[in-house]
């Protein structure tokens, strides 16, 4: 008989619910949140499965290369379907979702979302590394801007390696300002030599894509 495995991930442990060709529940339990400990509890379990479904989210990508590296038939569900399947359960629980997932991929009422190759995750972390930076840049940039105009002191327009010389200039003739921009501007600084860093990696990734050139 074919089965059916749901898995609702949590940081730590996850639930896993195991379901017949009918839908009977044949078994819940769970396990850590690891590709390994999923793979042996779906494993020892001894059964033979059509499919084993994920909800996507932060871990389904690492989770989902584990499981089918362990050779299991997994597919990864769009979130939004899920929660609309899931939103009139008089209790939600890990336990419940787990249920929810294992009958959608038994049934076939499900999206499949397709899962990114690991060059493509690097990809978006860097790129979503960097724009941390960029933003992070951004609010020590406007919060100095804030506490000198307090004071009436204005930055005005300045390029943004001439920023920290033309903050400093504005606090020169009060100390206890200047003490309190000067920590700001070494945390820009910083920010600014690591934002440098990941946008020199973005350039060379670049080169390396015909679309992008």
């Amino acid at each position: 008989m074919t089965h059916y495995a749901g898995i609702d991930v949590s940081l730590e442990t996850s639930s896993i619910c195991i379901v017949d060709g009918s839908g009977a529940v044949l078994r819940e339990l769970k396990a850590e949140s690891e590709p390994e400990a999923l793979a042996a509890a779906l494993t020892g379990a001894g059964l033979e499965f059509a499919r084993v479904g994920l909800e996507a989210g932060p871990m389904s990508q690492w989770l989902h290369a584990g499981l089918k590296a362990a050779g299991l038939p997994v597919v990864l569900l769009e979130t939004r379907q899920l929660r609309a399947a899931t939103k009139t359960m008089p209790v939600k629980t890990d336990r419940t979702d787990a249920r929810a997932i294992a009958q959608m991929v038994r049934t076939g009422w499900f999206r499949a979302v397709h899962v990114k190759s690991e060059l493509s995750q690097e990809l978006r972390a860097l790129l979503t590394a960097r724009k941390l930076l960029v933003g992070k840049l951004r609010d020590i940039d406007n919060g100095i801007r804030g506490l000198l105009r307090g004071f009436g002191l204005k930055v005005g327009p300045v390029v943004e390696r001439a920023f920290p010389s033309r903050a400093r200039e504005l606090a020169a003739d009060r100390k206890s300002l200047a003490a309190v921009i000067e920590p700001l501007l070494q945390v820009r600084e910083a920010l600014l030599s690591e934002r440098e860093r990941l946008h020199r990696l973005v350039i060379c990734a670049t080169r390396d894509d015909a679309v992008c050139r």
